[in-house]
């Protein structure tokens, strides 16, 4: 019997407790810090701790047998290291490839060095480079903070005006702290997005169902990038020749890299994926399960979550580990008015009980105080239909988050349309 320990506060932590609460072979499960959702489930325990000293004490206390990180904060800050120093079994990558994720210049540079398809970009930390190198882009460009910004520090701009103000935003007023004291500038891609999530073992990489992600706040995406207002999976349009490409171009050549610089891992890879009619390209690396794309894929994961991340620390993973279910899931994100920008909290939170009826709920951001759920965070609630059609799976999280209500809830009414 294997004691777990999942970081992190978010829907995906909720649902990585879901799914590993499902396995016999667990015997308990604490979630840090965990939330509303982590604190009512039978066999999971919240624990009020986020700095990497706290956690090692009580891992090593508690005997947790399997650390799993979710958020990539302290992927970056080098959880793993510590861990792995003190004997300790984690997954994920450590502090030197989490830099694929904590740094989009590392990334971008490493995609370069070793041909991963890619866009053409440039990389500055002096403000008056950057803005002197918007006079000779082609528009639209894309500007990005190089550091981590909670999936929120992208921006298409389509002319120089725009492309200007973003970087003066990210550089000079730190719109999103120290995540835009360096930024990158790329070529813009026009196509699609997909999400692949993906386990490593450092020997070979196995892709996941692929997702498709809907960033925007607005509809027709439209409005501020968010962490994620809703995922469909598998992608409608990610076939076998997507897969092909995305395999020769992107996989492979980052396998190769990974190996080549010395990142001996178990973790995960989720390649943010743009295809065009130039192929597929990759945006982004993360070096964690995504949010909401988790809380699309898990509910089809039809074998157990823990033979593929045994597989994966044993060095031993193939495509075997996994085994899918014949069927849709489309997750629809309940967020706060304002998001994401300024919104409430504290709001009271009703029909959850409704909701469950015809959709699995997962929460993000809430706590749950007195017996009553409150929101916390601006994107609060996570509703996940699964059917045998992608129609069907739609139509049961819709029905489900119709269910709900707090003050000022807003959701997209397009997720798989």
């Amino acid at each position: 019997m294997l004691n777990i320990l999942i970081i992190g506060a978010g829907g995906r932590e909720h649902a990585l407790a879901w799914k590993f609460a499902q396995d016999a072979r667990v015997r308990q499960i604490y979630v840090a810090p965990g939330n509303a959702g982590t604190a009512n489930m039978q066999r999971v325990r919240n624990i009020p701790l986020t700095r990497v000293s706290d956690l090692l004490t009580f891992a090593k206390q508690n005997d947790i047998g399997l650390t799993f990180v979710g958020a990539e904060a302290l992927l970056v800050e080098g959880i793993v290291d510590t861990f792995q120093a003190q004997g300790l079994t984690i997954f994920g990558p450590d502090q030197q490839a989490a830099q694929l994720e904590g740094s989009k210049r590392f990334a971008k540079d490493f995609m370069h060095k070793y041909g991963v398809k890619t866009a053409a970009y440039a990389a500055f930390h002096e403000l008056d480079a950057a803005l002197a190198h918007l006079h000779d882009c082609p528009y639209p460009t894309v500007v990005k903070a190089s550091g981590l910004a909670a999936g929120k520090g992208v921006v298409i701009c389509q002319n120089q005006a725009e492309a200007e103000a973003a970087v003066r935003a990210m550089m000079e007023k730190r719109r999103f702290g120290e995540a835009g004291a360096e930024i990158v500038i790329e070529e813009y891609l026009d196509g699609y997005e997909c999400s692949l999530l993906s386990f490593c073992d450092s020997r070979s990489i196995v892709p996941l169902v692929s997702a498709r992600d809907h960033k925007t706040i607005g509809e027709n995406n439209t409005g501020e990038n968010t962490g994620g207002m809703g995922v469909i999976a598998p992608h409608p349009r990610f076939g076998a020749a997507e897969m092909d490409a995305f395999r020769r171009d992107i996989l492979e050549p980052t396998l190769r890299g990974i190996q080549a610089e010395g990142m001996n891992f178990a973790g995960v890879i989720f390649f943010g994926l743009m295809v065009t009619v130039r192929g597929v390209y990759l945006l982004e690396y993360n070096m964690r399960f995504g949010d909401p794309e988790t809380q699309a894929v898990l509910p089809l994961l039809d074998s157990e979550l823990l033979d593929a991340v045994q597989a994966a620390l044993e060095r031993r993973l193939d495509a075997n580990v996994f085994r899918w279910k014949d069927a849709h899931a489309c997750c629809v994100v309940a967020a706060s008015k304002g998001y994401p920008g300024d919104y409430r909290t504290g709001l009271p939170i009703h029909h959850l009980e409704q909701a469950r009826f015809y959709a699995q709920v997962f929460i993000a951001g809430a706590k749950y105080s007195d017996g009553q759920y409150l929101t916390s965070g601006g994107r609060v609630l996570n509703l996940v239909g699964v059917a045998q059609t992608a129609a069907e799976a739609r139509q049961k999280a819709y029905d489900a988050i119709a269910r709900v209500q707090f003050d000022g809830i807003t959701w997209r009414r397009d997720i798989g349309a």
